[in-house]
């Protein structure tokens, strides 16, 4: 029972000592690969960071694995983030692949019942979306974008084609040529 609770001054001394020498290394390994590794979240970035924070409790906790094994996964799981996210911006399959689309909900103050119903959104959570962007009207919304970190984007007014933000939003039928 004793060993449950307490089993040495030895192994707290480890836990603290590595403790503070992986978050440290994972801060620096989070500032070196840049902001897109702390950026707004999609589920590619949700993934990295939740293997990266079992990363670091399995070394805390785990006398198996020595701190240059932690910094190694650490290094590798960021190293592969850097080269997915590189090539997401220059390759357009890998980016819808890694991130999907943004999938447009409301179009010229109607709702999509098909798009909805494929993104599993319902038309409370639209209105409550369109409740946060101020918007009293819906007649007023030019279009609801589910974008591809779960957010909503409520758009207010018409652009020109060539102009519009809805260019890669999935569904959007206002930039199509008749």
């Amino acid at each position: 029972m004793e060993d449950i609770i307490y089993t040495g001054w030895e192994e707290l001394a480890r836990t603290f000592i590595v403790g503070v020498l992986a978050y440290t290394c994972l801060v620096v390994c989070l500032r070196v690969s840049g902001k897109r590794t702390l950026s707004k979240m999609n589920a590619f970035d949700l993934i990295v960071t939740v293997s990266l924070g079992s990363t670091l409790a399995t070394i805390l906790l785990s006398q198996g694995v020595t701190l240059a094994k932690g910094i190694l996964a650490f290094t590798l799981l960021i190293a592969l983030q850097f080269l997915v996210t590189w090539s997401s911006v220059r390759i357009r399959w890998i980016r819808r692949l890694v991130t999907g689309e943004p999938q447009i909900l409301v179009e010229n103050g109607c709702l999509l019942t098909a798009s909805l119903r494929r993104a599993r959104v319902t038309e409370g959570e639209v209105h409550a979306a369109a409740r946060s962007a101020g918007v009293a009207d819906m007649a007023l919304i030019s279009a609801v974008v589910l974008e591809t970190d779960g957010s909503f984007s409520v758009i207010q007014g018409k652009a020109e084609p060539e102009n519009s933000s809805l260019v890669d939003v999935r569904g959007n039928r206002s930039n199509k040529v008749a």
